[in-house]
């Protein structure tokens, strides 16, 4: 059975990229299509941005081609603004738009936007309907199992956003008060799969870290698919790892250092092309420990790579990184 969200089919068990503040850029994202994303959002897009036209809420619109298909996903507090907001992102042109009910960090969830409308589903399904009455692009939604333990409320948001029109959810197994702490817990959100009247797909999110761990929580909790976030900054390559373990059940090889430094460096000419050189360079400086975790003694090119302030720079050391843990590892 295909996972369908409006027309957009995304096949029989689709992974997604989740929307990450100051990681889930053009450039990243490119990098996890081409490893097997199946669909993407843009990193939140504050509503008050777009309402202001400001810069940076602004270039967060940018989304290409091969990206497809693409969500923008649009963070608020206030319900009117959410509605001018979502009217400004789908004339960005996106497959679809997404709201973030989900992010529990301080400066959006106690300005009354992101998590924080856990704690009033009244309101959350107020803007729901409003953002969905604003655009003929289908609307998703991303949230967590509820403000803290006492209030784990999501069962009861799967159904009322799901009566106001959204056409999927995704759920992180953890509260806000939990923030990224603790272990993810899927059974609520397996119960919500099992809950007769829901109809939509419904995504688990949260602790997805290898092909193994995704494969036994397909089973276990039979979401319809599932968002990856943190084990894809830096590691594109899960995406594809998770896909050939459900086909094989067999762990594909490992990216070689050759690989590594192939996508780093791509990740580096998309920056460059999308924010300019200075930027895109300097942006770039926090992705290459990820890239080469594990390997020792990275430290020493790390801190040429981070202060290397041009592409032929950079490009150089990066040779060099092959050519040293290629010898090793012969």
């Amino acid at each position: 059975m295909s996972v369908q969200i409006g027309n957009i089919d995304l096949g029989d068990f689709p992974l997604l990229l989740a929307p990450m503040e100051d990681v889930s850029d053009p450039p990243f994202r490119y990098v996890c299509k081409q490893n097997g994303a199946d669909l993407m959002y843009t990193e939140f897009i504050s509503s008050e941005g777009l309402i202001r036209d400001a810069a940076k809420s602004r270039q967060k619109l940018d989304i290409f081609e091969y990206e497809r298909p693409i969500g923008i996903q649009i963070f608020g507090s206030d319900i009117e603004h959410m509605r001018e907001a979502t009217e400004i992102a789908t004339a960005a042109g996106p497959d679809l738009m997404d709201i973030n009910y989900g992010c529990p960090v301080k400066n959006v969830a106690c300005r009354g936007a992101g998590a924080s409308l856990l704690q009033d589903i009244d309101k959350m399904v107020a803007m729901t309907s409003a953002v969905v009455k604003a655009t003929h692009l289908p609307v998703t939604v991303k949230t967590r199992l509820g403000w803290d333990d006492n209030t784990k409320n999501v069962y009861e948001v799967a159904e009322r956003l799901q009566d106001v029109g959204i056409q999927a959810l995704t759920i992180h197994g953890r509260t806000r008060a939990q923030m990224y702490k603790g272990v993810a817990d899927w059974t609520l959100i397996h119960q919500i799969r099992k809950n007769p009247r829901i109809k939509i797909p419904i995504f688990g999110n949260g602790d997805i870290d290898s092909p193994q761990k995704a494969a036994e929580w397909r089973m276990q909790y039979e979401v319809d698919g599932m968002m990856i976030g943190r084990a894809a900054i830096g590691y594109p390559w899960i995406f594809r790892e998770v896909k050939h373990y459900f086909k094989t059940g067999e762990m594909l090889a490992p990216p070689t250092i050759a690989e590594r430094v192939d996508v780093c460096r791509t990740h580096l000419e998309k920056s460059i092309a999308w924010k300019g050189p200075k930027t895109g360079i300097f942006e770039m400086r926090r992705h290459y420990s990820n890239y080469f975790k594990g390997l020792d003694h990275f430290k020493e090119y790390r801190m040429k790579l981070v202060v290397a302030d041009t592409f032929e720079q950079i490009d150089e050391i990066l040779h060099r990184v092959t050519e040293h843990y290629s010898e090793q590892m012969a």
